[in-house]
Formats: structure tokens, C-alpha cells, sequence
């Protein structure tokens, strides 16, 4: 598993991931391979930095998936933007990747199987396996080491200046604790859109 944040605070937003991979009880640290759980995408409005929770198999296909999308398709500056993209790139998980969508017997929907977190000029996003998408306020974490982020995120938050600064806060407690996520870390911070 691993740790993945975003923050808005300050006219910025941020969104940073560990580097560790695990493989059952096998760790593969950044000292071995370059584990970089964060990508950027050109989407129409500008860029977008995209992290991911769950099996190694979803990065590079992730990546892929949303680059072989013609350009005035890959939105996400709002909610609706990004369950739109989301729902058109299903398909093609589907049919070229060859994404096993059931996770359960009960499935409301056909499962994309991941989670994601998304920091552009717009905002926050969150996206969870049934295209389920959320725009958060202040901050959100996915992945294993999700609950010592959001505690040190919570604690943070109000004094600290940048939105920077809450993300650094939240990976140095997971990668602490969280014995599924380790640094380095990696950060990208962007402007708010209307920030001064």
C-alpha cells in the first residue's frame, strides 16, 4: 500500500506520496527503484497531478489510460469534470488493460478498482472505485498510512502557512507509523485559480 495526500490552504494546492512499494512482506524502497506514486496530465484547464492508492498494476495502466484520451476529453477542473472522465476512461480500462471490474457479488457497479487523489488549479479531488468523486475542502488522504495522515493533517492544519506544509506533515507521520509507507516523499504543490 502506500500514502497519498492533498491540501488546499493558501492560495495553494498539494498533493504528495510516499515512495515505498510492498509486495506482501517484501518492501522495494526508492534505494532499488524509482517509485514515483505520482503523474503529472496535461488536461484541458491545465495540469493535473494525479496519486494513487492500491496495486502496482494500476500506475502505469493509469497513466496510460488517461494519456491515450484525446485532450478535449481529459477534464478535470471540477466534479463533475472528473467523474465525466472517469466514466469514459472505464471502457477503456475494460476493454485494453483488461481491468477485472468485480470485487464483490453485491456490486451496485462495475468497480474501476482504485483510488485516486487529484491536485490542480481548481481544487482537490478524490476518486474512489464506483467513480464515486469528492472535492475537498481542506485536505484527504488515501491509502494505508491514510489514518496517521489525516491525524497529523487535522493537528497542522490551522497553523500552519502553506498547504505544503500540511502535506509534509501528514507523509513524516505515515511514513513513521505506517509500516506500508517510507520516504522519500515526493510533492507537487500548484496555485489555486483566482489566488493572489
Amino acid at each position: 500500500m502506500t500514502t497519498v495526500v492533498v491540501v488546499r490552504k493558501g492560495g495553494q494546492v498539494a498533493i504528495a506520496a510516499d515512495t515505498l512499494v510492498t509486495f506482501g512482506d517484501t518492501r522495494l524502497s526508492q534505494r532499488f527503484e524509482e517509485n514515483e506514486k505520482l503523474f503529472k496530465v496535461d488536461a484541458m484547464g491545465g495540469p493535473s497531478y494525479i496519486g494513487m492508492a492500491g496495486t502496482v498494476a494500476h500506475f502505469p495502466v493509469l497513466r496510460k489510460a488517461l494519456n491515450a484520451l484525446p485532450k478535449d476529453q481529459l477534464r478535470l477542473g471540477s466534479r463533475d469534470e472528473v467523474f465525466d472522465t472517469f466514466t469514459r476512461l472505464h471502457p477503456l480500462l475494460k476493454e485494453t488493460f483488461f481491468l477485472q471490474t468485480k470485487e464483490d457479488d453485491n456490486d451496485p457497479y462495475e468497480s474501476s478498482q482504485f483510488s485516486v487523489l487529484i491536485a490542480n488549479a481548481s481544487g482537490i479531488y478524490g476518486l474512489y472505485s464506483y467513480r464515486e468523486v469528492f472535492e475537498f475542502k481542506e485536505f484527504w488522504g488515501i491509502g494505508s498510512g491514510r489514518s496517521f495522515a489525516l491525524g497529523a493533517m487535522h493537528a497542522t492544519y490551522a497553523r500552519a502557512k502553506t498547504a505544503r506544509e500540511v502535506a509534509e506533515a501528514g507523509l513524516a507521520a505515515s511514513c513513521e507509523f505506517d509500516r506500508n509507507s517510507a520516504a522519500p516523499i515526493n510533492i507537487f504543490t500548484i496555485k489555486l485559480k483566482g489566488s493572489v
